[in-house]
């Protein structure tokens, strides 16, 4: 794995700087205090907006400046040590790659630019079911003389209450496993027909459920070709996998950064707790895990940027690694402090409801292995 180009440490350390001061997990604490429906900081979403973050993936010639996923990788590691809401993964992550890799030379004038200056929220709305299974999708859309009418629901589906729209995964043939026959539709989220309920989740973030009942779109609406969305669904999907590894390492990193300092400074029996071998030994163990983990996620990043053969094969196995360090940090975390890792008032206990959230998003470690296995053929 090449290291960080200048560009790249000078924006990873903007980030880190302006991630520790202007958007600490304190004001995570306090945005879900206020129980804010969007749940995000509007005015942390805009400085986010300022900085030009919303444009690392967009061309120039949209407003933005094309610096690519490692890039913007190491601006989601800073945001994920402070667990910093925002729509910006779902957004300008998941919603541009979709549009960059299917969108129309139309599609793309239309919607990038907005998603760079904020006017837009984009995010994909893809499972039905508690559990990731992309190939399982029942919501239908039927072809008419002006376009398309959507019936269905989707769940779980990130920023759900702040996008302004959805890009939607629908069925306009076949029956569900089949992957034929799905097709992706761009949805405003002011579409009649169109309802969002809010979930309530460990994380305190801004999830919906959707509602589609006859919501009528335009021809214009389709993002790609009909009928042959999955590969584009699973493109995007990998690429969200990749950028998601990113806030993982974040939060775990974090994680490990507090349970060290703990280790330092608490006494017990008139030493401090790091210096017992055990304790010791456990820290060096994890630190190993984190840098394999990193290892992991940098090559996923890397390997979109290159639009490598192998992307899809090291995304899995970065969301799997990824997510079985950040599980056992997260725990590790809670463990070592002791009683007050379980109290509310300490922030341990966000990075461990976070952590199992982002396990589970876009296919937890299970799903991943399997796929994994079944890339290479086993």
């Amino acid at each position: 794995m090449a290291a960080l180009s200048e560009e790249q440490n000078l924006i990873k350390d903007q980030a880190k700087a302006w991630a520790g001061e202007q958007a600490p997990v304190q004001k995570f604490r306090k945005m879900r205090d206020s129980g804010v429906p969007q749940r995000f900081d509007p005015a942390t979403w805009q400085e986010m907006i300022n900085m030009g973050w919303t444009g690392i993936l967009v061309p120039e010639q949209y407003g933005g400046s094309d610096l690519g996923y490692l890039t913007f990788g190491v601006v989601l590691e800073e945001l994920g040590r402070q667990l910093t809401a925002s729509p910006l993964f779902a957004s300008a992550l998941v919603g541009v790659t979709a549009l960059r890799l299917a969108g129309s030379d139309a599609q793309q004038q239309t919607w990038l630019p907005k998603v760079v200056d904020g006017s837009e929220i984009l995010t994909l709305a893809v499972d039905e079911q508690p559990r990731h299974a992309p190939a399982q999708i029942s919501l239908q859309a039927q072809q008419t003389a002006d376009g398309y009418v959507l019936n269905g629901a989707k769940t779980f589906v990130i920023e759900g209450m702040s996008a302004t729209t959805f890009i939607v995964a629908a069925r306009t043939s076949g029956n569900s496993p089949q992957t034929e026959g799905v097709s992706l539709f761009l949805v405003p989220a002011d579409a009649a027909g169109l309802q969002r309920e809010m979930l309530a989740t460990l994380d305190s973030r801004g999830y919906a459920q959707l509602q589609f009942s006859d919501v009528a779109v335009g021809a214009d609406a389709l993002l790609g070709e009909l009928h042959q969305g999955y590969g584009l669904l699973e493109a995007t999907l990998d690429r969200a996998r990749a950028g998601l590894t990113a806030e993982m390492m974040g939060t775990a990193a974090q994680a490990f950064d507090m349970t060290l300092e703990y280790l330092k400074t608490r006494e017990q029996f008139g030493r401090v707790i790091g210096s017992f071998q055990a304790l010791g030994h456990r820290a060096a163990a994890l630190y190993s895990a984190m840098e394999l983990s990193r290892s992991c996620a940098e090559a996923a990043l890397q390997a979109v940027d290159d639009n490598a053969d192998n992307l899809a094969q090291l995304c899995s196995l970065a969301k799997c690694k990824v997510g079985d360090f950040l599980h056992e940090m997260s725990n590790q975390l809670i463990q070592i402090h002791g009683g007050i890792g379980m109290t509310d008032e300490f922030d341990a206990g966000f990075y461990l409801k976070r952590a199992r959230v982002l396990e589970a998003a876009f296919g937890n470690q299970a799903f991943h292995r399997d796929r994994y296995a079944a890339l290479l053929g086993f």
